[in-house]
């Protein structure tokens, strides 16, 4: 190539320990940036393997990461919120977490804020840009804001691969320099995971705020099914609505709140229920009774004497207890 007149950069053996190892960091780190690539079919069905297995580790790693930088941040804003309120004398100056003070009321369910988050991981995304910028900078020659280009399509993973660091063949503090970079990228890659992920939930905020705003309440399904959602329970009006219609002198007199409650789709208690309907269900013993024997059923006060005497349990206390209600009808 260089006798044809073709220029070719003087680039390091790229399947050398550190060249394989910078290799396998931008696979499992899904940067892939394209420098390095396998040849041969071996080595094609390896990456595919390893890509699946390192790749899902790599994310459950991105994942633990954030859940621990997320409860040090919360930790650092739960301190200096308590030394506000001690300052502001909402707490005693001896106070001491996990201590019996600890429940007051300023600090119950106390959480931080989502925006509070995303501006500490935004000011350390932007300042590890910036000292990594400043490196790349000096020892490979970009522009700054070709560095700055750079560090936001590697950390961010999207790895288009115009500039790739580390490619030369030797470099001035050439040990310290891989180190460096290493470094920068796999913190860099681990704070921008973590902010897209604050990123995500404060757009889902604001989505769903938006969304409440243009809430569509003319249109009566749409009222219909915000009104369906809200309710606490899954109970529809109407829903049991009984097959045979009973005359009143042998359902009796309803209580008003309790019939009123069930009507409008509100919880009520399994008591109140057989309370409501008791003379309703002594009927429908009676008939099934019947039904099974083959004859009217003559119900006594002795509840011995009724026709599934043989129950017990639980089906014996509720026979007993139907059977006093239609013999007291």
């Amino acid at each position: 190539a260089m006798a044809a007149g073709i220029r070719v950069d003087a680039l390091r053996p790229r399947w050398d320990f550190p060249g394989a190892f910078y290799f396998v960091g931008t696979v499992v780190s899904t940067i892939g940036f394209g420098m390095t690539t396998p040849a041969t079919v071996a080595g094609k069905l390896f990456l595919i393997i390893y890509g699946l297995f390192g790749c899902a580790g790599t994310i459950l790693f991105f994942n633990l990461f954030l859940e621990r930088i997320i409860s040090l941040l919360a930790f650092i804003m739960r301190a200096c919120y308590e030394r506000q309120l001690q300052r502001s004398g909402l707490l005693p100056p001896n106070f001491r977490r996990g201590s019996a003070v600890s429940g007051v009321g300023s600090l119950v369910g106390w959480k931080p804020s989502v925006y509070h988050v995303m501006l500490i991981l935004g000011i350390f995304a932007i300042t590890l840009s910036c000292c990594a910028s400043a490196m790349y900078t000096a020892v490979e020659g970009w522009n700054y804001v070709d560095s700055l280009y750079y560090c936001f399509v590697t950390f961010s993973t999207i790895g288009f691969g115009d500039l790739v660091s580390n490619q030369k063949a030797t470099y001035q503090h050439q040990g310290l320099y891989r180190f460096g970079n290493f470094m920068f990228i796999l913190l860099g890659v681990c704070c921008i995971y973590s902010l897209f992920n604050v990123i995500s939930i404060v757009i889902k905020q604001i989505l769903n705020w938006v969304l409440k705003k243009f809430e569509c309440r003319c249109c009566p399904k749409c009222h219909k099914s915000s009104t369906r959602l809200s309710r606490r329970n899954a109970i529809t009006p109407g829903a049991r609505l009984r097959r045979h219609n009973v005359t009143a002198e042998a359902e009796g007199q309803y209580d008003s709140d309790t019939e009123g409650r069930r009507l409008s789709g509100e919880m009520i208690s399994m008591r109140e229920l057989t309370a409501s309907n008791k003379v309703s269900l002594a009927i429908l013993q009676k008939q099934l009774s019947e039904t099974a024997n083959g004859y009217p059923r003559n119900v006594c006060i002795n509840t011995r004497q009724n026709g599934f005497s043989a129950g017990v349990g639980a089906l014996a206390i509720m026979n007993n207890r139907l059977a006093e209600t239609s013999d007291s009808r």
